[in-house]
């Protein structure tokens, strides 16, 4: 009788949600977590290779879960209570909450949990603030981290979402600012200072959702690709950005993902310029757009293989080809500019495989291919194609519950994500698009999570990463006083020398108190070292000593031995 009820009450909430498509924040890890974790388990199934989830995705899948009632552990049940309080007004209701300011059938402002919502027929909107601070400690010194905003959505009618959302950010002490650095925290163009470094960040956008999926105009973060450390196709990384997005999702066995975005070149166009006072010249950035495509096909329940392509280009106005959702764009660009025998755009190709047909095991792996040419496979070529590869396994509640394990392998070869024309490589704000570490690098991450209780996680993680030579993607000519061409530089070996290398061992406590409601703690030991090169200098290399090598790659406070500690709340993100 009561798998029975369950059954009902889940008919009933898919006819109650409704279509529109409000992306979730990539930074609220904990929900992202939490439904892949539901999918490990075998109570939902999961396209995870495309972020951010739209919130109606998660509130869908919260509710699918739910009918597993008497599979779900203690925790996992009071878990999706608790989410479900979160995604209220996307199953229609109110959300409960405590110390209101004032409620009423329609409305609903209260302190715990911090919001305004508002409900009628037409019309369900929310406001939340967003307001932390962040304090980091070790022996080299202090951080201190204050972020205040807040956050507005509204879901018009059946198939119309807006929404909107405005950080501000102090930064006292050491800047965590260059995109150079090879850590994983998020990207933004800080306005720099002599006390740390500012940043603001304005995401939003406007989607129409029918039954079949959304188009949408949004400025957002997006992460391509499987991972638990790290895309290596879209990691999300550099600063939001505009972009239309597409999502086509005509039967359960197939997804089309597409997106054309407006990214930021940091590279001056001496022909465009603003002129002020008829003396002095302003130098305006060259234009850099984007297009992407992933097509994610199901050929079994629970197995997703997915391919795609993008290509960066910088023509004067957006091409009306690269706005083609199903487009190769490598052999569009080839039609349009190869011709005229001059340089072509920078295209690539990426693959993803996720398989959850083993209960409570996630297998996953990604391709980013950036050039291929079957001739370097052969073992007498020492040129090694440009491309990157992650391997990983994540496994939950097996063999004890609330417990699981990742591990995860990534290996990037020389130049995958640079180009001989600065700004056409694949990056936007000068972030890397792809893996933090960036090209000629190799990690290898391992954790262990424990969620003992409703809203508590205790993660044991160790990375080891390395970084090799660093190379200048030159195509042809004379670099380092030496004559040479890029093919000389895909013959060096991947990795070669290890230049740089990072050992951490982290300790990360987290309790969501109540919904966006946060005490975070940090704990970690890393060992962050750099090494005098020893090998004759070859063309393209760009050699530096151990000291240029740590400060290129690491921010003062976190250079050589370190136990750091990071402490601090949060209301939103």
């Amino acid at each position: 009788m009561k798998n029975k009820l369950l059954t009902a009450l889940f008919l009933l909430s898919a006819f109650v949600v409704v279509g529109q498509d409000i992306p979730q924040n990539i930074a609220y890890t904990r929900i992202y977590d939490f439904i892949d974790e539901l999918a490990g388990d075998g109570f939902i199934e999961l396209n995870s290779a495309v972020k951010p989830y739209s919130r109606q995705f998660i509130a869908q899948k919260l509710i699918e879960a739910q009918q597993f009632d008497n599979q779900l552990s203690p925790r996992q049940r009071a878990d999706i209570k608790f989410y479900l309080n979160e995604f209220a007004l996307e199953t229609d209701k109110l959300p409960d909450a405590y110390i209101h300011l004032w409620k009423n059938e329609k409305s609903k402002a209260a302190l715990i949990q911090p919001a305004f919502h508002y409900r009628d027929s037409l019309f369900r909107a929310r406001i939340t603030p967003i307001l932390g601070m962040n304090v980091t400690l070790n022996s080299n010194g202090g951080i201190i981290k204050r972020w205040v905003g807040a956050e507005f959505q509204a879901m018009i009618g059946k198939h119309l979402s807006v929404y909107g959302s405005l950080r501000d950010l102090s930064n006292d002490g050491d800047t965590l600012s260059s995109y150079k650095y090879l850590n994983t925290y998020q990207g933004y163009e800080y306005k720099e200072a002599t006390y740390g470094g500012d940043f603001s960040d304005s995401r939003g956008g406007i989607k129409y959702s029918p039954s079949w999926g959304s188009l949408g105009l949004i400025k957002d973060n997006v992460v391509w690709g499987d991972n638990y450390h790290g895309s290596n196709i879209l990691s999300g990384r550099a600063p939001s950005f505009p972009m239309i997005t597409l999502n086509i999702k005509p039967v359960k066995w197939f997804e089309l993902n597409y997106f054309h975005a407006w990214l930021v070149s940091n590279v001056l166009d001496s022909s465009y310029y603003y002129l002020e006072n008829d003396t002095k010249i302003w130098y305006r950035p060259a234009n850099k757009f984007m297009a992407s495509n992933m097509f994610t096909f199901t050929p079994v329940k629970n197995l997703k293989l997915s391919i795609g392509n993008s290509i960066i280009y910088a023509e004067k106005t957006i091409q009306g080809a690269y706005l083609i959702p199903i487009a190769f764009y490598k052999s569009i660009d080839h039609s349009l500019t190869k011709g005229l025998g001059v340089e072509n755009q920078n295209s690539q190709m990426f693959m993803n495989f996720s398989s959850r047909n083993i209960k409570h095991t996630h297998l996953y792996g990604s391709v980013f291919i950036d050039e291929f040419n079957f001739d370097r496979l052969l073992p007498d070529n020492a040129e090694a194609n440009p491309i990157s590869i992650k391997l990983g396994a994540n496994i939950t509640n097996f063999p004890i519950d609330n417990l699981s394990a990742t591990a995860e392998f990534t290996r990037t070869n020389i130049l995958n994500y640079k180009h001989s024309i600065s700004v056409l490589t694949y990056a936007s704000n000068s972030y890397n698009l792809g893996h933090y570490l960036g090209d000629n690098a190799q990690e290898l991450y391992v954790a262990l999570r424990y969620k003992p209780m409703r809203g508590v996680d205790l993660k044991l993680s160790y990375t080891d990463a390395k970084h090799g030579n660093e190379y200048d993607y030159v195509r042809r000519g004379t670099s380092n006083g030496l004559a040479g061409s890029v093919r000389g530089i895909i013959s060096q070996p991947s990795l070669g020398e290890i230049i740089w290398s990072n050992k951490t061992l982290g300790f990360h406590g987290t309790y969501e108190i109540i919904n966006n409601g946060y005490a975070v703690f940090q704990l970690e030991y890393s060992n962050i070292q750099a090494y005098e090169p020893t090998k004759t200098v070859t063309f393209g290399e760009k050699r530096m000593t151990a000291e240029q090598t740590l400060n290129y790659y690491t921010p003062s406070y976190l250079q050589g031995k370190n136990l750091t500690l990071s402490a601090g709340f949060s209301f939103g993100f």
